[in-house]
């Protein structure tokens, strides 16, 4: 059996430290959580909510999965923000992603991974959507990145549809919902434009942040439109004709571009067309 001690050792130091620097720290924490704030972020050990917005426990009340989703049919997630509605009163609900974030990796390459990928077929769902979009970016790591932000944007969505923010929101509470994602080469968070609250038209705020998603990493000129009746982003080209060497998103084919591909691709007017060689 794996050795410990030197992890409680390191809590012992801590509580030490903690105590020195701030008597009152502990007893403060033993009273009714007050928390404005529920952080739903990625299991990412690498993303503390606390220590990235330089906030104190129980300061935040968090929410963790792969890959920060927020499906309606999980009675955890949704458990977790209805008491942070209900009894916690949280403010505000911030859905925090963050770049290189393996879930949406591997859900963009489509590779098996186990159970798991039961999971991140809901990520795959969001590739769907903006399939047009996609298809037209040939930067592997572009498209990756791309995906972190949308992913934020459709869980901020899915949480604004949920039936505790429905009743909230219709008896008055103060509540907004933001999508945020994190860097973890900088440290820096961005808001990604897609605060939702009683007042705000869903669609159109959705709309407007993934349009600045596009623009911020398109590789050519947008060659994809939002859809109102459908909630999804269709191309403006006839991309068929060139299907033979436009991927198919997710778990259908491998990435469009791998660094070892024989052929070469360039994007023209939005479509995809194969360099003579």
């Amino acid at each position: 059996m794996t050795n410990l001690n030197h992890l409680l050792e390191s809590n012992r130091r801590w509580a030490t430290a903690t105590y020195a620097a701030d008597p009152d720290f502990f007893e403060k924490s033993n009273l009714m959580q007050t928390p404005k704030y529920l952080w739903i972020g990625c299991s990412d050990s690498r993303v503390p909510a606390t220590q990235v917005t330089g906030l104190k426990p129980g300061e935040i009340f968090e929410h963790r999965n792969v890959a920060n989703l927020v499906v309606h049919s999980d009675l955890n997630c949704l458990s977790v923000i209805q008491y942070a509605i209900d009894v916690l009163q949280v403010e505000h609900i911030l859905v925090v992603g963050h770049y290189g974030c393996r879930g949406v990796c591997a859900a963009l390459e489509g590779s098996a991974h186990g159970l798991v990928d039961n999971w991140l077929r809901h990520i795959q769902d969001v590739i769907g959507h903006h399939e047009a979009w996609m298809s037209n970016q040939l930067d592997f790591n572009t498209r990756w990145k791309a995906l972190c932000e949308f992913n934020v944007i459709e869980q901020v969505r899915n949480i604004a549809r949920t039936t505790v923010v429905g009743h909230a929101w219709r008896r008055g509470q103060n509540l907004k919902v933001h999508g945020w994602i994190y860097g973890i080469n900088d440290g820096i968070i961005k808001d990604l434009s897609v605060t939702l609250d009683q007042r705000a038209n869903i669609e159109s705020v959705i709309r407007s942040s993934i349009e600045k998603s596009y623009t911020r990493h398109t590789c050519n000129q947008p060659c994809a439109r939002y859809d109102d009746k459908s909630n999804y982003y269709i191309s403006r080209q006839n991309l068929s004709q060139n299907r033979h060497i436009a991927c198919e998103i997710g778990a259908r084919q491998k990435p469009l571009i791998q660094q070892n591909r024989s052929q070469s691709f360039y994007a023209h007017n939005g479509n995809l067309l194969e360099l003579s060689r």
